[in-house]
């Protein structure tokens, strides 16, 4: 399989089985082009998506999938698992071994998830320092006051990693059921924010990623590719 990134001679000389020094000319006869285009320098780096073509033929054509997901509970956020059920198994199309998790969600959450093919894509929505907000639903075991608020903005320390979040959002909608924001994902992170208050999160459901959020058409378990202007509104996030 070739690598996601790769010079142009190496690509060639791999699929004619010949030195990188007998691919300059098949360039400078104008027989390869990428992404439509004639490419004639030897040094051209060609991208995971990148369309290679020898001579009318396909050499490299990659296609990117950005998928979303109603997760359900009660389902593991892996490609594979010898017990539980995976995500991936949700997933009925041809491609889903392909597919990598943008952002897991515990066993017992619900709500958005996105797989794609697309590494770079998926490292920029889930790094911290990209601020990407995803807005969850929490409901809890006890009654909610405001001094949650104030602890959620500054953000929480957590001792046995010995990080501090990054400031949160929260919304009380009501007494037992809040939305919160958050640009990272430690692990539960949620839950062991609430639980600094010895509240327990009895259900958590992720409501939105950056501009994406979920749509009541979407049922729970169902999943679907996202469109182009969905997929740029949440690129540009």
């Amino acid at each position: 399989m070739p690598t996601k990134y790769i010079r142009l001679d190496r690509l060639i000389s791999q699929f004619m089985g010949c030195s990188r020094g007998d691919v300059r000319p098949v360039l400078a006869q104008g027989r390869v082009t990428v992404d439509g285009e004639v490419a004639t320098m030897i040094n051209h780096v060609v991208g995971e998506f990148s369309q290679v073509m020898l001579d009318g033929q396909v050499l490299r054509n990659k296609k990117p999938i950005y998928v979303m997901l109603n997760k359900p509970r009660g389902v593991v956020s892996a490609t594979k698992d010898d017990k539980q059920k995976t995500v991936i198994e949700l997933l009925n199309r041809d491609d889903r071994d392909q597919l990598h998790i943008v952002g897991r969600l515990d066993f017992n959450t619900t709500g958005l998830m996105l797989l794609t093919n697309d590494g770079r894509w998926s490292r920029r929505l889930t790094e911290p320092k990209t601020k990407v907000m995803k807005w969850y639903t929490a409901t809890l075991q006890n009654p909610i006051t405001n001094e949650y608020r104030d602890a959620f903005t500054q953000g929480m320390y957590f001792a046995y990693e010995d990080i501090t979040t990054l400031p949160a959002k929260l919304h009380i909608i009501s007494d037992y059921v809040v939305k919160v924001g958050i640009v990272e994902g430690k692990y539960h992170q949620i839950k062991r924010m609430f639980g600094q208050f010895d509240n327990a999160v009895v259900a958590l459901h992720r409501d939105s990623i950056g501009s994406l959020a979920l749509d009541g058409e979407l049922l729970v378990g169902q999943n679907r590719d996202l469109t182009k202007q969905e997929f740029d509104d949440l690129s540009a996030s």
